[in-house]
């Protein structure tokens, strides 16, 4: 055997599987990286449970604009305080039932309404800048 004919470890080629197994890994890593990107908890968009019982804060959000986007991440990080006690739901402005939401109550990306269990608008907040704001709008609109 010539030193032409011996194959060494980097001229092997890898197995199939082998390549099945990386390209798996590599799908699922890019897969997490992208699922950590999106934004935390899911919020409902049912605009019909507003008047359903329940105390309700709705966000209107364009996808299109960073102002809800901004609001969205100050309500994650008071939500926990007040998920037993208030309705949290999104107005998606992309959408008709959210475009309609958004004439209704003269409102754009951003702006946070507030409604009574029974249905009734308490108040409106226009893009509120931290979470004392929005604190502050939930404890005096709903009388906690």
């Amino acid at each position: 055997m010539t030193n032409q004919e011996i194959e060494t470890p980097s001229e092997r080629t890898a197995s199939p599987w082998r390549k099945r197994l990386w390209a798996l890994a590599f799908i699922a890593a890019v897969g997490s990286f992208v699922w950590v990107q999106l934004p935390d908890g899911g919020y409902p968009t049912d605009l019909t449970r507003i008047g359903a019982g329940r105390p309700t804060l709705v966000l209107a959000h364009d996808s299109n604009y960073t102002g809800g986007m901004t609001v969205m991440s100050l309500m994650n990080e008071i939500r926990h305080d007040y998920a037993d006690r208030v309705d949290f739901l999104v107005a998606h402005l992309g959408m008709a039932d959210g475009q309609a939401f958004a004439r209704r109550h003269g409102i754009r990306d951003g702006a946070v309404v507030l409604f009574s269990g029974a249905g009734q608008k308490l108040g409106v907040i226009d893009q509120p800048q931290d979470t004392e704001a929005l604190r502050r709008a939930l404890n005096e609109g709903f009388d906690f």
